[in-house]
């Protein structure tokens, strides 16, 4: 049998990724110590509560703290195992923001003694996971780091990239295949012993930029793939022809399998990833590059044909039901139905625009300066409304009957209500 980590572990950063992966270790009897920067994170986590939507993560949380095996910190401990699962957006020229897994680093880098793993789970472009350890190497002088393929370093990085899906974490975390990649391969042997504890997927052995880059390559397949879809939507709509109809049939071939069109691509992962390797490799990443562009121009599309629906009438109401970037949880992140609301509220400025999301209690900052705004029940929302617009496919709207939208105009970007 593979060897199991024995130890305590440190968990850096206790967001969508971070807190999941220490609850699973947790509840396998390992000591862990999840790390954040937001007090009310840690405050939270302490209490046994959860700061975010995720099915069955409130019940787990609530149970390892209870146990004693899972604690939180603002700073990190001594441990024998530090996981960094940190954000990593990008700059204005879609180039990586490396500085709060550099800030990471730092922070352990004096925790650090001979026999440590380090691995890095936040999504990086291919060569972070060495940079971390040059970053530590720099500030520990005295410890002999794996960067340069010294297989006898005293502390073994890699990298383990997350690829769970919101909504169904708690699952996918544990039932997932796990990429590890080490700098040598005693790095990623050290960092499987971690993930061995909870996962019964196959562990994957690999070098850490292969791994880096297979996790960019997961999710710039499914934007290719969604770009596709959403290019054919607008293909289709300017036809007058269904879509949805026209997806239903080709997915009959047993060769095809087209994906949903919907108002853009969301969440932290698939808006992202793909602009890594397209910095990467700039004059070779053209098909990545224009999914990328379609999907980030899909919510100016959308905004601009309701915009046009709003001219048919002389003073209309109008409801935008979803404000999350996907169905049935509470993550706005990169959500494509904020920038469509946002995109109404500019061109509409004298119009009323009825907000409804039932994840969602108050608007997102990106919202909070319009005054057309408003939040309101999905049902007096649409009872109001000339036109209804749906942007995000959340089980309750799609219980809405079909005569509530009798007599309105509406633009359903999911095709929940085909």
């Amino acid at each position: 049998m593979s060897e199991l980590f024995k130890g305590r572990i440190a968990v850096l950063g206790m967001g969508y990724v971070g807190l999941p992966t220490a609850v699973a270790i947790a509840t396998r009897g390992i000591d862990v110590v999840g790390v954040d920067i937001n007090p009310a994170t840690v405050a939270a986590v302490s209490r046994g509560e959860v700061p975010f939507i995720e099915p069955d993560l409130a019940v787990a949380v609530s149970g390892a703290v209870a146990m004693g095996r899972l604690t939180a910190a603002s700073e990190p401990p001594d441990a024998d195992a530090f996981i960094i699962a940190v954000p990593t957006p990008f700059h204005e020229d879609r180039t990586a923001d490396l500085s709060c897994v550099r800030a990471a680093a730092e922070q352990i880098a004096p925790r650090l003694r001979p026999g440590n793993i380090v691995v890095l789970e936040s999504t990086s472009p291919p060569g972070t996971t060495e940079r971390v350890s040059g970053w530590i190497g720099a500030l520990r002088p005295d410890i002999r780091m794996p960067h340069d393929g010294d297989s006898s370093s005293d502390i073994f990085v890699a990298h383990c990239p997350e690829r769970v899906l919101p909504g169904r974490t708690m699952i996918e975390i544990v039932t997932n295949d796990r990429v590890v990649g080490g700098l040598t391969q005693q790095c990623a042997e050290k960092a499987a012993s971690i993930y061995r504890l909870f996962a019964q997927g196959e562990i994957l052995l690999t070098d850490a930029a292969s791994a880096e880059m297979a996790k960019l390559v997961e999710n710039a397949y499914r934007d290719v793939n969604i770009a596709f879809a959403n290019e054919l939507s607008m293909i289709t709509e300017a036809l007058h022809i269904d879509v949805w109809e026209v997806i239903r049939l080709a997915n009959r071939h047993p060769r095809v399998n087209i994906l949903s069109p919907g108002p853009g691509v969301g969440g932290h992962c698939i808006p992202v990833d793909p602009w890594f390797i397209v910095s990467a490799a700039p004059e070779l990443a053209r098909l990545i590059r224009t999914a990328r562009e379609v999907n980030d121009r899909r919510p100016h599309y959308v905004a601009e044909q309701v915009v046009a629906k709003a001219k048919r009438f002389r003073s209309p109401t109008i409801a935008c039901l979803g404000l999350t970037f996907k169905a049935n949880v509470d993550d706005v992140r990169e959500s494509p139905a904020i920038e469509v609301v946002s995109l109404i509220a500019d061109a509409l400025a004298d119009t009323e625009i009825l907000i409804s999301d039932p994840f969602v209690d108050a608007l997102p900052t990106q919202l909070s300066g319009y005054s057309n705004l408003h939040l309101e029940n999905a049902y007096q929302a649409v009872e109001r409304a000339d036109i209804v617009v749906l942007l995000v496919e959340h089980e309750p709207f799609r219980a809405i009957w079909h005569n509530r939208l009798g007599g309105k105009v509406v633009y359903d970007t999911r095709g929940a209500w085909r």
